[in-house]
């Protein structure tokens, strides 16, 4: 009998791939950076589940989720830049915290119906809570006004208990209407500013917690950074979301100044186990995950 004939081997606890297999998957440009497929793939198997996740490289986000529509067993889809904004035009339903944060990055196909969510801000707050960062009464500082930046800023103001908020960017007509959202819902001061080295210098000086929600850093340009080294003092908490490389050069140059550092890594595997329980509505097995993305880093 061919291989063909024989149909898909099962690998590890997975069933065979069939027409009732589940597919998820993430969508964004670029993606062949994502370690999503290996993370949630590696969870599948662990779990036994009759599912598989891809990556797809997409500029038109309105054809794929009509794409995803149309197919029955198209159950989920994790996105990520540059789509968490546009995306939540093309969804039938989103919650209302998701909505007023402006930004999803976890679609669910149901009941014929897409659902949009976002697991960034849970993720990011569990990753500061773990690294022992005591957010109240502390003023952070976050590079950047894109859609991991608002879910994770909205997430801060309504639960981290914190006095201030500053947020850089290079696009004013980005950010400034998320600042004005921040104030709106929060009694603590939210200010933003062009993002340049001097603006940087200067307001690292008046934070406690530092977020870079850029991609600057991340692989293969891993040598750059918005924050010059001699503006990082010890007693700074930096948070890069970016995880590949697993240390950034903002990370290393924080970690030399004795800085608290925590790995865009933790977040990212705090923000997909929720999605995994999203797609499947099983417990994530959250060690089987967090270790294939670091052997994906090479840790």
């Amino acid at each position: 009998m061919s291989q063909l004939d024989s149909g898909p081997t099962p690998q590890g606890n997975r069933p065979p791939i069939s027409a009732k297999t589940q597919l998820c998957a993430v969508i964004g440009n670029p993606i062949g950076h994502s370690l999503s497929p290996a993370l949630h793939n590696a969870a599948f198997e662990a779990c036994g589940l009759d599912f598989v996740y891809t990556a797809f490289r997409v500029e038109d986000v309105g054809a794929a989720l009509t794409g995803m529509r149309a197919m029955e067993n198209f159950r989920g889809l994790s996105v990520t830049i540059p789509h968490k904004l546009e995306i939540m035009n093309h969804v039938d339903e989103i919650p209302e915290i998701d909505r007023r944060i402006g930004s999803i990055n976890t679609v669910l196909h149901e009941g014929g119906k897409l659902i949009g969510l976002g697991t960034d801000g849970p993720g990011a707050l569990k990753a500061l809570n773990d690294a022992g960062a005591n957010l109240k009464g502390k003023h952070v500082l976050m590079l950047g006004a894109g859609g991991a930046s608002r879910a994770i800023a909205f997430t801060l103001v309504d639960q981290g208990g914190i006095a201030g908020l500053t947020l850089l960017d290079l696009d004013e007509a980005l950010m400034k209407p998320l600042a004005s959202e921040l104030a709106s819902a929060s009694a603590a001061p939210i200010t933003a500013k062009v993002l340049n080295e001097e603006s940087v210098v200067e307001q690292m000086a008046l934070a406690d917690v530092v977020i870079n929600c850029t991609p600057v850093g991340m692989h293969p340009k891993v040598e750059a950074s918005l924050v010059p080294e001699h503006s990082i003092r010890a007693d700074h908490v930096v948070f890069d979301v970016v995880y590949n490389p697993l240390k950034t050069k903002l990370l290393l140059d924080a970690e030399a100044k004795g800085c608290t550092i925590i790995c865009g890594v933790e977040m990212f595997v705090n923000q997909a186990v929720l999605q995994f329980e999203k797609f499947t509505g099983e417990a994530a097995p959250y060690d089987v995950m967090r270790k294939k993305v670091l052997e994906c880093l090479g840790v």
